[in-house]
This record gives C-alpha cells, sequence and structure tokens, in this order.
C-alpha cells in the first residue's frame, strides 16, 4: 500500500493564479507538451518572448485558462521572465491500473477509507488520485491517519496520491459544502442559516481538475472512474442500467471494464442520493449506515468512467462528462451517501431530517446488502402493518371550517349528502351572522357535528387547528372515506348518475382521488340573493387555466387507511414511507398521480389535471355584494391576507360557461326542501340571510367598502375576468392594477400574452 502526498504547483501571476504547469510526457500518448492550467478568474496568460509562437492550444474549462505549448525549453511568463518549474508528470504509477478519481472536502479518514477498500474488493480498483481540499496542515494529518485506515484493511496493493493545494479551489462567497444547507433535498432551507464564506471547504470551483489530474498522473491508467468519495457503484449485474430503447449488452465484471469494452471507451454513471434512516447519537455517518432511497426522486448524479486507451485522443475530462466521446445509451448506476457528504458539522453528524424528509424515504434491498457487506448496523425503518382495506367502512367524512357563512350552509350541505357525504363535522369560530347557531341546531337534528375551533392559544391558523383536532374525533376515525373542504367547493362527479359511489365504481381500486378546482366567477352578477349558488353562477375558467397558480389547486378524497399521519387542507399529509406501495392515487380524470406528487403536492399540472370524471367546482367569489362580507370576515387559513381587489381579480373567472353541475341540482333541491320543511331549520336559515344582508348594507355605507364595490363592479373588472388565459404569473401576484389600459381596451390579437415581472405580494 502506498499513499503518497502530492501538491498543486500554485504560483501568482498577474491577476490571479497559475495552478500546475505539467511537463511533457512523452510515455502517454498526447502528453509531449507542456500544459499550464490556471485558476478560475485568473487574467489570460501572457508569455515571454519566443515561447508565444508555441502556443498550440488555449481555452477556458469553467472560467479557468487551459494553454497548451509545444515542447522545448521551459516556458516563461511575462512580465516576470523567470522561467516556470514544471512538474514531472507521474502517469508510471498508474499505468495498467484501474484507478478512482475524486476529491475529499472534509469526509473521515475511515469513509475515504471504505470508499477505497469497496471498490478495491468489488471492481478491481489498484489506484486513486484525490484531491484533498483541506489547507495543508490538516490535509498532511489526514494523509496519515488514512495510511493507518488502509494498512488495517489489508489493501496492500493500492497505490494512492492525495493532492493537495496551497490556495483554496472553492467557489468563492459560498460557505462549507458539508452544511445541510446544501445538501439537494433538505427541507426547510428558507428557515436555515446560510454558512459563511469558505473557500477552503466550499463546493469545488475548478472546473479543469479532471484535465490537471489526467496529465499529471493518469493518461496511462487502464481505466479511470471519476467519482466522489461518498458514491459507492454495487457490483455486477446490479450496477448496470440502459437507457429508454437501448439495446440489452453483456454484463462486464467491473466498472472499468465495461469501460473498456466501451466502443469510444466511455461509459456514464448515473447516481442516485442515499440516505440513512437514523444515525446514533454522537456517530459520524459511514456509507454503511446509508439504507434508503428516496422513492419520489427522479433527478440523477453524473460521473463517468473511461478507458485512456480506447477513448478518443482528443477528449476532454470534465466533472460531469467527458467530452468529445460518444456515450453508450448503457449506463452504471451508483449510490452517493448523503450522509458522509452532507450530515457531518464539526464531529457530529446531522440529522436525517435536515438532509431529507424522512417521509420521502424507503428502504432499498440493493443498499441493506452493501450494508451487510461492510459489516455495518443500521439503524432501520420501523415496521409498519398495513390497515387493510376492509377495516374501514364505506362512510364518507367531509370535514370543514367556517365563519360567517350561514346563508349558504344548507345548499352546500343537501347537495353534498344528495350526492352521498354520510357525515359532517364543521368547526366554526369568531360567528356573528348565526353560522354557529344554525350548526348547532343541526347538530341537534343529527345532520352534522358542530365544533368550536379550538385555534386559540395554539399558534396555529384556524383551518390547520380544526383538522389537528378532527383526527381525534370519531366520525373521522372510522370513517371510510374523508375529504377536507370549504362551504363554497362543490364536488362535481360526471360519471353515473353523478354520486359518489359512480365516482368509486369508475376507479375501485383507488383510495386517494384528487380533484381540481375550477374556479367559478360572479357571472357579472352584483347583487345577494336567496338563491342556489350552484344554479346562479354557471361562468368559470377554461379547463386549461395555468394561471393564478390558485386555478388548479385540488382538494384530494382519501380512504382512511393510515397511509397518512395526519389531515391536511389540500391532501392528507405526513406519508408514512413503509406503506408507500399501498397508494393508489388518481387525479379527477382516474390517471395515477405521479410518485414526485405524493408527498406535498396541492395543485395540479399540465399533467396531473383531468376533470373526466370529477370537477371541484370553487364558488370563491359569488356576488359582488357577498364578496364584501367575505373581505370583512377574513380568511379562514390565510389570516394575515387580506382579500381585496388582487383576490378578486384572481379568482374572479367568467371566461367560460358550465352548467354540470345543474344535473344533480333536483336532488339537492329535493334534500334542501326537506330540510327546510323542519322550521327550526328555515327559521335559523332565514335569520342568517337577514344579518348577512345587513352587513352587506352596513359595509357599503363606509367609504373603503363603498370604493371597494364600486371597483368590483366596475367595467375594468368585469373584462378582466375574461382575459385571464392571457395574463402570465406576475399579473396575479402583482395584482389588476399592473394591466395598463392599453392592453385592456385596445385592439389586442386574439392570443395575445402580457405579464409583468414577479414580486411577493401578501394579498
Amino acid at each position: 500500500m502506498t499513499v503518497l502526498e502530492r501538491e498543486l504547483g500554485a504560483r501568482r501571476v498577474p491577476g490571479g493564479y497559475l495552478l500546475d504547469c505539467i511537463a511533457p510526457d512523452p510515455e502517454s500518448p498526447g502528453g509531449d507538451v507542456f500544459r499550464m492550467f490556471s485558476a478560475p478568474g485568473t487574467a489570460p496568460l501572457e508569455f515571454a518572448g519566443p515561447d508565444t509562437a508555441r502556443i498550440l492550444e488555449r481555452g477556458t474549462l469553467g472560467g479557468a485558462e487551459v494553454v497548451t505549448l509545444a515542447p522545448g525549453p521551459v516556458p516563461r511568463l511575462a512580465p516576470d521572465p523567470g522561467a516556470l518549474s514544471p512538474v514531472a508528470p507521474e502517469t508510471a504509477l498508474f499505468s495498467g491500473r484501474n484507478c478512482l478519481l475524486g476529491e475529499r472536502n472534509g469526509e473521515s479518514p475511515a469513509a475515504v477509507g471504505d470508499w477505497l477498500g469497496w471498490h478495491r474488493r468489488v471492481h478491481g480498483a489498484g489506484g486513486a488520485v484525490i484531491l484533498d481540499r483541506a489547507p495543508p496542515e490538516e490535509a498532511a494529518v489526514f494523509a496519515g491517519a488514512l495510511r493507518e485506515r488502509l494498512a488495517e484493511a489489508g489493501c496492500d496493493d493500492l497505490v494512492v496520491v492525495l493532492l493537495r493545494a496551497p490556495i483554496p479551489l472553492g467557489k468563492p462567497g459560498r460557505g462549507a459544502e458539508a452544511h445541510p444547507f446544501h445538501a439537494p433535498d433538505a427541507p426547510g432551507k428558507d428557515r436555515m442559516t446560510p454558512p459563511a464564506p469558505d473557500p477552503w471547504r466550499s463546493a469545488l470551483g475548478l472546473q479543469s481538475f479532471h484535465e490537471l489530474v489526467r496529465w499529471r498522473f493518469l493518461a496511462r491508467a487502464r481505466a479511470v472512474a471519476a467519482l466522489d468519495v461518498t458514491d459507492l457503484v454495487p457490483a455486477m449485474p446490479g450496477a448496470l442500467g440502459r437507457l429508454k430503447g437501448a439495446p440489452a449488452v453483456p454484463a462486464e465484471a467491473t466498472l472499468f471494464d465495461q469501460a473498456v469494452a466501451a466502443p469510444q471507451g466511455t461509459v456514464l454513471l448515473r447516481g442516485r442520493r442515499a440516505y440513512p434512516w437514523g444515525l446514533r447519537k454522537g456517530a459520524r455517518a459511514g456509507h454503511g449506515d446509508h439504507t434508503c432511497l428516496r422513492f419520489d426522486d427522479t433527478s440523477r448524479h453524473r460521473r463517468w468512467c473511461i478507458a485512456p486507451d480506447v477513448a478518443p485522443r482528443d477528449a476532454v475530462w470534465r466533472m460531469i462528462r467527458v467530452v468529445g466521446a460518444a456515450v453508450p445509451m448503457t449506463y452504471l448506476g451508483f449510490y452517493r451517501c448523503m450522509a458522509v457528504r452532507y450530515g457531518e458539522t464539526g464531529k457530529e453528524a446531522a440529522k436525517v431530517s435536515r438532509l431529507v424528509p424522512k417521509s420521502s424515504l424507503v428502504e432499498a434491498p440493493a443498499l441493506l446488502g452493501i450494508a451487510e457487506e461492510f459489516g455495518a448496523r443500521p439503524l432501520r425503518m420501523p415496521a409498519i402493518d398495513p390497515t387493510p382495506p376492509e377495516a374501514q367502512g364505506d362512510r364518507v367524512v367531509a370535514v370543514t371550517t367556517m365563519k360567517n357563512e350561514g346563508p349558504f350552509i344548507l345548499e352546500w350541505l343537501a347537495y353534498h349528502r344528495a350526492i352521498g357525504v354520510d357525515d359532517f363535522l364543521v368547526y366554526t369560530n369568531d360567528c356573528t351572522d348565526g353560522t354557529d347557531t344554525l350548526l348547532e341546531l343541526l347538530q341537534h337534528k343529527g345532520l352534522v357535528q358542530h365544533r368550536e375551533n379550538p385555534f386559540r392559544g395554539t399558534g396555529l391558523k384556524p383551518q390547520h387547528a380544526a383538522l389537528a383536532a378532527a383526527e381525534a374525533e370519531p366520525v373521522v376515525r372510522g370513517a371510510g372515506w374523508i375529504v377536507c373542504m370549504d362551504v363554497d367547493e362543490f364536488i362535481n362527479v360526471h360519471v353515473g348518475g353523478g354520486r359518489l359511489e359512480d365516482l368509486f365504481a369508475a376507479v375501485p381500486r383507488a383510495n386517494l382521488i384528487s380533484m381540481t378546482w375550477r374556479l367559478f366567477g360572479n357571472a357579472d352578477v352584483t347583487g345577494f340573493r336567496d338563491e342556489f349558488i350552484t344554479r346562479r353562477f354557471t361562468r368559470c375558467a377554461p379547463v386549461m387555466t395555468r394561471k393564478p397558480h390558485q386555478a388548479w389547486g385540488f382538494k384530494t378524497l382519501f380512504r382512511n387507511l393510515g397511509i397518512f399521519k395526519k389531515l391536511g387542507v389540500h391532501r392528507p399529509k405526513g406519508l408514512r414511507p413503509q406503506l408507500v406501495d399501498q397508494i393508489d392515487w388518481v387525479n379527477g380524470s382516474g390517471r395515477p398521480m405521479s410518485e414526485t406528487e405524493w408527498r406535498n403536492a396541492w395543485r395540479s399540472t399540465a399533467e396531473t389535471v383531468g376533470y373526466d370524471l370529477v370537477t371541484l367546482n370553487h364558488y370563491a367569489v359569488r356576488s359582488a355584494e357577498s364578496f364584501l362580507v367575505k373581505r370583512e370576515r377574513g380568511r379562514v387559513n390565510h389570516v394575515d391576507r387580506d382579500q381585496g381587489l388582487a383576490y378578486w381579480f384572481r379568482m374572479n373567472n367568467n371566461a367560460e360557461e358550465d352548467r354540470s353541475i345543474q344535473a344533480r341540482l333536483p336532488m339537492a333541491e329535493a334534500e334542501f326542501a326537506r330540510l327546510m320543511e323542519d322550521p327550526e331549520i328555515r327559521d335559523a336559515h332565514f335569520r342568517s340571510v337577514a344579518r348577512h344582508r345587513r352587513k352587506i348594507a352596513e359595509l357599503k355605507t363606509r367609504e373603503d367598502y363603498a370604493a371597494l364595490y364600486a371597483a368590483l363592479t366596475g367595467a375594468r373588472l368585469r373584462r378582466l375576468s375574461r382575459l385571464h388565459r392571457h395574463f402570465g404569473a406576475g399579473v396575479f401576484l402583482a395584482g389588476p392594477d399592473a394591466i395598463p389600459d392599453a392592453v385592456l381596451n385596445g385592439t389586442m390579437p386574439e392570443d395575445f400574452f402580457f405579464t409583468v415581472p414577479k414580486r411577493h405580494t401578501s394579498t
């Protein structure tokens, strides 16, 4: 076992640093020239006297200059005519060997030793060049520790070069790469304090590093795998994969053999991020602790393996690809051990939950096998027994929150009772229009369950507090299906007789059904009337309405199977990843929802939107008069956001007409009439209607609300409610005043588009 320490020959030059000048190497094909590598941002090198004529090629890699000069006398730089001291290439060290090429940025000797040992045992690696990013004095200590580690592991046949630099090579202005802030999957980055700039430990800012190492050490190697010290390539054939449409190829014995056998000597490596489920307190993470993958991760890290003698001579080695060599459609997979890479802050590992949402993790058998080969004892995911579907009934419960919605309750209740909702759990707070009185009466009649919202003193928003409290309610715990929805949302089933049982029959295996909003506007209705809103308001957004972003929000009907931990406003939250294989989630057209949507999605996309089976009609504004009351009441979830002109503009969509829900109104109206036959219910409803009217009259006497009402009913906003498809996201964030009169009133093409720069808004 040989561990050699080498240093880049960095020296100051005008405008920056020359990192290395590599002398010619006649033994290496293409190596019989001088090669000079500058640090990023350094001014172009100037040569003294006749050396300028010897320049064969000059270019840049990632902002760092690379200059090739013909052989001859040692080059001289201007304005200092002194000769350089080129470093002699040491390609003989690795001639004919399978080699690893990577960097160390704070990883422990144990982690680097395990990385070397794994690829030696599994793939026959005989050498490695590792750029140690630590300051020189720390790098020297690490070299001694790595020698001891490799000696203990019996890696006697390895040749390792630890290459260090006398200057920092990190990206300027960036903090330590190992900080969780830089972990790609880290949740809550907006709440993290970014680490202070640290050029010694920030991510590598030298794109020419691989070419430099190639000509100084590896040009004569049999094959070279560019891998970070956190990356593990599993044994063949498990590592071998094929891109779509690629033919089958033999599974050569090792990743290095794959490169040698490739037509142009180059193989693509595609890495998945791996995580531990947990780490023991105070322990530093090792490769063998990583047993989990993100089930919803579609991204891959790119690296490569190359056989220098087979690859094109003019191919250029870069960090994530080899330029100038055709890469076959086969690839080798690897695992990037994220807690080794990002989890070490000082001497203790960061919690896994700081690196990745644990609800996204599932155990991978291949990683468990790797852990076993390492002799590791990783912490395992706790087992959860799935709840068999037959353990739950078929009753459907709707959970909702209300404040001053009295005039609209009975229609919503009657409609959803008619289409198959069995139970209603309603939370209210601070009602002044009789909403709570009516709901108490309906509870007494056995029609709903009414609760006072327990949000005070919890620090939670009213809607979130209500949903948290609802989880303990027997009516929720015993439900077969649950939906969290609002009183201005109506489930519009398009199959069979329009009942929920018809929807369930259309997707019999589904246990989650997302119902995308279709935003219904005020249909130019200004005055409040005690009528069904589902009959009165028929104007809405087009089906393919991508903006504003609220247009494709959805609510989700879901089976009560314990797959998720808690209720959520738009969908259940807190996925139990052990049960991820139990999910059968479809959109409103019955098509499967992508795994990438399962944990956090709350709105549809162009790929997931669907209305064929079910739509959620969202009557967010109703009449202009009722909107005054809604604005004065405030929002139940975003309590700190005003519902003024910008909200009306976003949610008031009158571009098209849709009356499909009216096919269900005869049965809803029959149920409404039955409820109104009860004199107590009828009187409570009429009292709420009267209070709503009085509130409207009161608000219209106030100067600010009178001005708002005039704007809501004016010609400008009326016209805008039919033009949403022409506006970009920035317009909806800025509000209607961002639209010039020339755009609104001018003669615009049928397909015109207008937007403004995006900015934050609280409305």
